[in-house]
Formats: C-alpha cells, structure tokens, sequence
C-alpha cells in the first residue's frame, strides 16, 4: 500500500481524484489513498445524484475534499479545475488518479519518493498491463506514442495516455493559465506534449493497470478519436514553427 507521506517544506501532495459515474470503485481508491496519508481532492465532474451521493459519502468517512462542477467537463476539465484547486488549499504537488480503480497503488511509495527527490519533475507513469486490457485499445496507443514523438521532436514521452502523474504545480498552473488545453480524452497527451515545449523535467515509473470486466469507460470512440486527431494536427503544426528551438535543445543535450 502507498507509504505514508511527510510534508516536508516545498513538498506538500495531495491526490487529485476527477469523478463521473465511478461510484463503484471510489471508495476503495479514496481509502487507500487516506490510508497511505494522502489528502485527497475530490472532484465531481457532473455525476449523476446516485454517484454524487456516494461522493459525499467517500467525502465525509474520509475527510477529503469535495470540489464540485456545475456541470460536465470532460476529465480534462475536471483534472484542470482540481489542479487549480489543490494549490488554493496550499499543495505543491497533486497526484492524478482515476476513480475507477485501474491503477495499482501498491507501488505509490515509489512515486512520492522520486518527487521529493525531484521536486522540479514531473513523475509520469507508464503501464504494465495484465491480460484485461482490451487489444484494441493496447494497439491503438502505438499509434498516438508516434504523433507524440513527432509533435515532441523526441523519444523521452514514454507514455502520453496514461493519467498517473504528479504534477509540480507552479510550472503546470503557469503552463494552463498560457494555452488552451484540452478538457476531455485528449488532455492527458495534450498537457504532456506542451510541458515537454517548455523543457520540463520528467522521470517514468512503471504502474500497473487493470481494465475491471465490470469498469466503466466514458470513451467515445467516435468524438473522442476526432476530437485526439485534431490535438495532434494542432499540435504538429505547434511543433513546426518551435521546431529549430526543439530541434537546438536536443542537440545540445
């Protein structure tokens, strides 16, 4: 389970949790993440009243933090406004989670130790998968990992779809107060692609991811595949002009 965390100074996480109709795997992901002293911010992202009921329940047993949005962002959205959220509660750090409990916190211990170590970075995860993990999806990252070196002039994005972060708030606030980001499936790569613009550091740590028989997924495969093409084509012509930029800092090293 996560190790306990100590804030230390400058390095004060938190957990940022966007939900939408992940009632049934919430409290489970809230608790061990209480457990392993983690506050957690809450985001409810427009849920139906039965999650936002269990939402509130989570809330209270766990004193956790309850954000609530008017209406339906898209994850993105949702992420971006507890990002913002966390830092008005005085956090420096906030790790991303998803609700829905594909993501394995036995090895968070890990991912807290290389952020103090690295305050500056931002800890990205990248899968191990077991065998739930559709095919379909399994294939099709490979291809968003080619646009994201692409548009990245680089190989160092390992994994650009995976939503386990901890984010450095100072550089990632100053990064959506800049640009427009995208508020739904196409936040996760977008963001990274744009901090990577900015040379900020990253370190990869392996999580491992399990896709529930019973999970829910609020990918829409036909807006949400349109709406990550056209990230991709604004972020290669993004790429373009800062090219010789992007192109001199890699020679450089």
């Amino acid at each position: 389970m996560a190790t306990q965390v100590a804030f230390q100074g400058f390095h004060k996480p938190c957990a940022v949790i966007p939900v939408y109709n992940h009632e049934q795997a919430l409290a489970q992901v809230v608790h061990a993440l209480r457990a392993g002293g983690w506050p957690c911010v809450l985001v409810d992202d427009g849920s139906d009243p039965g999650c936002a009921r269990v939402i509130e329940q989570v809330v209270a047993q766990t004193a956790s933090h309850l954000l609530r949005l008017p209406s339906n962002q898209g994850k993105g959205g949702a992420v971006m406004a507890g990002l913002r959220e966390a830092a008005r509660l005085g956090y420096s750090h906030a790790l991303q989670v998803d609700a829905d409990g594909q993501h394995d916190l036995d090895n968070l211990g890990d991912f807290l130790a290389d952020s103090q170590a690295h305050p500056q970075a931002l800890i990205c995860g990248y899968p191990r998968y077991d065998a739930s993990v559709p095919k379909s999806r399994l294939y099709a990252r490979y291809l968003t990992h080619v646009w994201v070196w692409i548009n990245s002039l680089s190989l160092h994005i390992r994994d650009s779809m995976c939503g386990f972060r901890i984010y450095p708030l100072t550089p990632t606030l100053a990064l959506l107060d800049a640009v427009t980001i995208g508020k739904r499936m196409d936040f996760d790569t977008d963001i990274l692609v744009r901090l990577s613009w900015r040379n900020q550091p990253m370190r990869w740590l392996p999580v491992r991811v399990h896709y529930p028989a019973d999970g829910v997924s609020h990918f829409r495969l036909l807006q949400d595949n349109l709406l990550i093409s056209k990230m991709h084509a604004r972020l290669f012509f993004g790429m373009l002009w800062r090219a010789p930029q992007l192109l001199w800092r890699r020679w450089r090293g």
